[in-house]
């Protein structure tokens, strides 16, 4: 038996940086993002003899692991080599059987689009389907940010794993205790088709590390950097005003909401605009973009713009023109799915 396993890379729309501690554990934390029509992927079957192959299919990774030994998560495959050790640990009294584990993506790690937390996601969901493990969204999303920030170390906030794991429009709440909820919001056809249409996702070819960026605010906040703090405020502050504007259709109300968390995004580190970034939004602004913000942590991966549907075609030839590429998508409304292949 195969399983296959794929959940959704998301937008963040406003709030991103509020899911992180210490933040959230202090004031708590507001989310609002969207899931689109690019996945990541993941692939278990069973296999003979006493080791495991773990592929990472797109960047041509591959380890033979022996079943006989203690995991080593380190690595480019330790996303995979992760979620192996811990369902083993947590559902099969620590058995480790042979099987072939196999992930790829449709965005490249550092896009900013939460690609490595969304295939921890995609991994956890092809695991549960495997092992008929008794998951649901909350109990996956939460297993894949144990396993990511825990058990791998890896520094970063929640919003993307509850993203994968739900799919669509999402307002999400952070706070301590690891204590979260999840929004669906019921968006009208109208709003969801015009917003589709207004959005450009623009590559701009370098991908970042998002963690250094995301141990800085960190930093900033543990170490009650006031104007950091602040800024972070406004940001949760704008996700309210960001599902109030999704939900009435007030898209003008959108666009400055998604502006302002942008402006009040760079005044919580240093990294997170570069000279790149502030030329391709120089570029956007001169060709029809009536708001811009980077997708994730940071100094690079995907941006976004909203323009008027009319402008978009010159608008994406403009950034097209200076470098990068430009990545055609529709929101989704399905989170973190599987299925069994004889």
């Amino acid at each position: 038996m195969i399983v296959r396993a794929r959940a959704p890379l998301r937008l963040g729309l406003a709030g991103g940086g509020t899911d992180v501690s210490p933040y959230c554990d202090v004031y708590g934390g507001h989310v609002m993002n969207v899931t689109i029509d690019r996945y990541a992927y993941a692939i278990v079957g069973g296999r003979e003899g006493n080791d495991c192959l773990f592929q990472a299919l797109d960047v041509g990774h591959e380890e033979i692991h022996r079943c006989s030994h203690t995991v080593d998560t380190s690595g480019p495959l330790k996303l995979l080599k992760g979620v192996y050790a811990r369902v083993s640990q947590d559902f099969l009294d620590g058995s480790q059987p042979p099987l072939s584990v196999k992930t790829f993506s449709d965005a490249p790690p550092g896009s900013g689009l939460g690609s490595s937390s969304t295939m921890v996601v995609a991994l956890v969901q092809a695991f549960t389907e495997y092992f008929s493990l008794p998951l649901g969204e909350y109990e996956v999303a939460h297993l894949a940010y144990d396993i990511e920030r825990k058990d791998l170390g890896l520094a970063g906030g929640k919003q993307d794993q509850y993203a994968a794991a739900f799919g669509g429009f999402n307002f999400m709440e952070f706070y301590a205790h690891n204590r979260v909820i999840v929004n669906p919001l019921r968006v009208k056809d109208w709003v969801w088709a015009e917003l589709e249409a207004s959005l450009v996702l623009y590559f701009t070819g370098v991908s970042r590390a998002s963690a250094d960026i995301i141990d800085q605010q960190s930093r900033n906040i543990g170490e009650n950097n006031q104007g950091s703090i602040d800024a972070m405020h406004r940001l949760k502050l704008e996700a309210v005003q960001m599902k109030e504007c999704i939900l009435k259709g007030n898209l003008r109300g959108l666009e400055r909401t998604l502006q302002a968390g942008w402006i009040a995004k760079k005044q919580t580190a240093t990294c997170i605009t570069n000279a790149l970034i502030e030329e391709v939004e120089t570029v956007a602004f001169e060709n029809g973009a009536r708001a811009a913000k980077v997708s994730g942590a940071g100094g690079g991966g995907f941006m976004m713009f909203i323009c008027s549907p009319e402008e978009r075609i010159g608008l994406t030839r403009a950034l097209v023109a200076r470098g990068g590429s430009v990545l055609d998508f529709h929101f989704t409304q399905q989170g973190a799915t599987s299925w069994r292949v004889s």
